[in-house]
């Protein structure tokens, strides 16, 4: 059911990895991954789910992640600092950028329109492409995502100083601190155990880590524009999903999301964080087969 990684080039000097799973003749679904995390962030056995489920499902990795492009941008910490203290800084690319990466993929794959399902910054991206370019969308699902208006959706406190402390270089340290920071983040409720977390922080690091990459899509991040009006132009189908447990994007900002987009569907998970735990992998798959059909 799975393409082998391929390779999409979509201008700027910007090239895209991705891979599909299941039928082309099916309804296509582009899964858009957040902030550091490449394609196989989305579980394969999910990814196949959905294809079970009717989807033509593309996975792919953001720019500046993965085997997608690095930007030749260096970030100053001060940048960072100041970027989180007044959502304004000079960025190497926004977040309307990521967007049309998406819909640059969808152009060199021949689809006209897609169902979208994002999480945390992917969940920005998906609203940013259905906002901006409307037609390509037929749903939007926003998993442990937020509108982008800095008093909803906020980070806990304590994650700031992790997100910027300096990275240990090599492949141990970087396993390392994946397994603490998911400890962090993690859903309470739907433990993953140390050993699938290092086996994911493993296969991250040998596909390509980019720390200066991160700090890029984190100022992209920081200043994304409020996107809670135009998102109440939306006539799409849309799902909102977020746990009542996330440490990295507080509930509030799935609450938001919702409220703003007419008709939505908020489906809150009391136990779930900042992560797609395979306990919640069926919730999900009905979840947005449901929303699509209502396309």
């Amino acid at each position: 059911m799975a393409s082998e990684e391929l390779y999409a080039p979509i201008g700027n000097e910007v090239e895209l990895c991705y891979q599909t799973f299941g039928d082309p003749d099916d309804e296509p679904l582009l899964l858009v991954m957040g902030l550091s995390g490449p394609m196989t962030w989305w579980d394969q056995v999910f990814c196949e789910q959905l294809a079970d489920a009717g989807f033509h499902v593309v996975r792919y990795d953001n720019r500046d992640t993965g085997r997608s492009s690095r930007i030749a941008a260096p970030v100053r910490h001060d940048q960072l600092l100041r970027a989180f203290a007044t959502g304004r800084a000079q960025t190497p690319y926004s977040m309307s950028d990521l967007a049309v990466d998406a819909v640059s993929l969808l152009d060199h794959l021949g689809i006209e329109s897609a169902h979208l399902v994002g999480v945390s910054m992917g969940g920005m991206i998906a609203q940013t492409v259905a906002i901006e370019h409307p037609s390509r969308v037929r749903s939007l699902t926003s998993i442990s995502s937020t509108t982008g208006r800095r008093t909803v959706g906020w980070q806990h406190p304590s994650l700031l100083p992790r997100l910027i402390a300096p990275r240990r270089p090599g492949r141990d340290a970087y396993v390392e601190s994946s397994i603490a920071m998911w400890a962090v983040i993690g859903s309470v409720g739907y433990p993953t155990e140390d050993e699938a977390l290092r086996s994911r922080a493993l296969e991250t690091f040998d596909r390509g880590v980019s720390t200066s990459g991160v700090l890029r899509q984190m100022l992209a991040i920081l200043t994304q524009p409020d996107r809670t009006q135009r998102l109440r132009s939306l006539r799409v189908p849309a799902l909102v999903l977020h746990g009542t447990a996330d440490k990295m994007v507080h509930v509030s900002g799935g609450r938001a999301t919702a409220a703003a987009i007419p008709g939505a569907e908020l489906v809150l998970v009391d136990g779930m964080g900042h992560d797609l735990p395979p306990g919640l992998f069926e919730t999900f798959v009905e979840a947005i087969r449901r929303t699509a059909d209502r396309a």
